[in-house]
C-alpha cells in the first residue's frame, strides 16, 4: 500500500485528494472567517494555513504505512507545542493551532466506506463551537487595571454606584467593579482595581 501512495494509478491517491480538498475548505473557513474575523492577527495565516496543508498531507502519508495515529497526532501537537512556545504566542492562538492540526488530522483519515457525512459534521462542529467561543469571549471579556483615586469619600460600600459612574466618567469605560488595595489617609489617596470591558 505505501508502494503505491503517490501513484496516479491508485484509488486510494484520489481519495486522498478529495479529503484534501475538504480540508482545504475547511481551512479556509476556520482560519479566514472565524480566526482571522475575530482576531485580526494576519501574521498568522500564512502559519496556520501552511501548517493545516502539511500536517493533512503528513498524517495521510503515516496513515498509508500503517503508522499508528495517535502516535503521529503526538508527534504534530508535541512538534506545535515546542515550536510555537517560544514565540509568545497567547493560550487562544494555541488553541487555534491545536485546532488548525487536529483538523487536518482527522480529514486525512482513511474511514471504512468514507462516511464524507460524518466528517462533515465533525469539521462544522468545530467551527461552530469556535464561533460560539469568540462571541462568548466578546461579550464578557474584561480587563482589570490598577488606578490612584483621590476621592476617597466615594469608596463607602453605601456609595458604590457613585463610584462605579465616576470611576467610569474618569475613564471613558464602563467600569464593572473596583477593588480597593490600598489606601493613604495622609495623602488622601487609594489604590484601586478597576475592571472594565474590553
Amino acid at each position: 500500500m505505501s508502494d503505491n501512495f503517490f501513484n496516479l494509478n491508485n484509488p486510494d491517491f484520489y481519495g486522498t485528494m478529495i479529503r484534501f480538498g475538504i480540508n482545504l475548505i475547511f481551512l479556509i473557513i476556520f482560519i479566514r472567517y472565524v480566526y482571522f474575523r475575530y482576531n485580526k492577527k494576519e501574521k498568522f495565516f500564512f502559519t496556520f494555513f501552511l501548517m493545516g496543508v502539511m500536517v493533512f498531507f503528513l498524517a495521510a502519508s503515516l496513515n498509508a504505512v500503517i503508522l499508528q495515529m495517535s502516535m503521529g497526532f503526538g508527534l504534530f501537537a508535541i512538534f506545535a507545542i515546542l515550536r510555537f512556545r517560544t514565540r509568545n504566542f497567547s493560550l487562544k492562538d494555541m488553541s487555534y493551532i491545536f485546532s488548525v492540526i487536529g483538523l487536518s488530522t482527522i480529514n486525512s483519515l482513511k474511514l471504512v466506506g468514507f462516511p464524507v457525512l460524518g466528517l462533515l459534521i465533525f469539521n462544522v462542529i468545530v467551527i461552530i463551537t469556535a464561533i460560539c467561543l469568540e462571541k462568548f469571549s466578546i461579550k464578557y471579556n474584561t480587563t482589570t487595571h490598577s488606578i490612584v483615586y483621590e476621592k476617597i469619600d466615594l469608596l463607602k460600600a453605601s456609595k458604590k454606584p457613585e463610584l462605579l459612574n465616576d470611576l467610569s466618567d474618569l475613564t471613558g469605560r464602563k467600569v464593572l467593579r473596583a477593588k480597593i488595595e490600598k489606601i493613604d489617609f495622609k495623602k488622601k489617596v487609594a489604590r484601586l482595581d478597576i475592571t472594565f470591558k474590553d
